[in-house]
């Protein structure tokens, strides 16, 4: 038997691995099985599905580690969560951190439906366990298409707890107080979220070059959709339009092509942005508790960024029109989630 290199000896017996370099400068790596006739057998590119393949030819069981979740959620982690978008990797990562506890040391062909509803109902944050089963089931999927088991998805037909979409709804009084007490450059972000409905993200990473043939252009984070918003309506400057004339002038002196920057001219991070947001919402409802209006200030309290969305959709008349601005394929997720005002009805008299 050819005696092993060192970077193969972790291998299993007879097990080896084949390098070469290619034109580019990466390495090519495949894996063979040497029989005791001195045959190599390809077992392909993949390791954990060469080593599986590996212990077919010995008659042996499946390595230790592919058959227990904590090796699964290993490869998740570095194969699949890496081409996620950075806020959706954060929450895997911390979904799966969740997870561990209870499933690491579990065979995957061991777990059943009724396992995954035990976690759902021993789950005492809700929904949160909702998401954590949803990351959960991506990845049995994922372990199907490895090879690491043919067994069903346990968590298919699991039900999930229930869940109440947020309604709180940011009124003209709420966003006046807060706009009025909010540093410069939160007012943009403010504004900027509303004329366009996206995402705090997404307002954050707008540029003046997106700007192109009439149209802010526009692709969204978190669902990779494009979308073109109007910034002209009949040959003049619309609201949007003109909002972005007016910062685009403002930080003319600045060398950051972003739209929202601070007084320095670097661009607004998430954390500036939070930090401003707290600032002027607690002066705001503090402004409202002397004013003696402690429901007022209540209300204040509530209102987060994310719910100038939502208030961008709720004051469209048109549905279908605050779901394309959304970028929503389905208008009954902007009806049923983010449309916070109720249907306009008349008097009985």
């Amino acid at each position: 038997m050819r005696p092993r290199k060192a970077e193969t000896r972790n291998l299993p017996p007879r097990m080896y691995q084949w390098t070469r370099k290619r034109k580019s400068g990466k390495d090519w790596i495949a894996y063979y099985y040497l029989d005791l006739t001195g045959k190599a057998i390809p077992l392909g590119k993949d390791l954990d599905q060469a080593r599986i393949k590996w212990a077919e030819l010995e008659a042996k069981e499946k390595p230790l580690d592919l058959r227990t979740m904590k090796g699964i959620f290993d490869r998740y982690i570095r194969d699949i969560v890496p081409k996620k978008a950075a806020r959706t990797q954060k929450d895997n990562l911390a979904e799966i951190k969740q997870l561990r506890p209870m499933f690491d040391s579990a065979p995957i062909d061991s777990i059943t439906p009724a396992t995954i509803a035990g976690y759902r109902d021993a789950r005492t944050a809700k929904v949160r366990a909702n998401r954590e089963i949803a990351i959960l089931s991506h990845v049995f999927n994922m372990a199907r298409e490895w090879g690491l088991t043919t067994k069903e998805n346990p968590c298919q037909g699991v039900r999930k707890n229930k869940e109440t979409p947020r309604d709180y709804y940011a009124n003209d009084v709420v966003w006046d107080a807060v706009y009025k007490k909010a540093a410069l450059e939160l007012k943009d972000a403010m504004d900027l979220a509303y004329l366009t409905g996206q995402r705090p993200a997404d307002v954050l990473v707008m540029r003046k070059d997106d700007v192109e043939g009439g149209y802010l252009m526009v692709q969204q984070n978190k669902t990779h959709k494009k979308l073109r918003i109007q910034i002209n309506a009949g040959g003049l400057a619309n609201t949007l339009g003109q909002l972005i004339t007016k910062i685009t002038e403002r930080n003319a002196h600045h060398l950051s092509s972003y739209l929202i920057v601070n007084r320095h001219g670097k661009r607004m991070t998430a954390t500036m942005l939070r930090k401003r947001w707290d600032v002027a919402r607690e002066v705001a409802r503090l402004e409202a508790i002397e004013a003696g209006d402690t429901l007022l200030a209540g209300r204040i309290g509530e209102f987060q960024f994310r719910d100038i969305r939502p208030k961008a959709a709720s004051e469209i008349t048109d549905v279908g029109e605050a779901s394309l601005l959304l970028g929503h394929t389905k208008g009954d997720i902007t009806e049923r989630v983010y449309r916070r005002v109720g249907a306009i009805a008349r008097p009985s008299k």
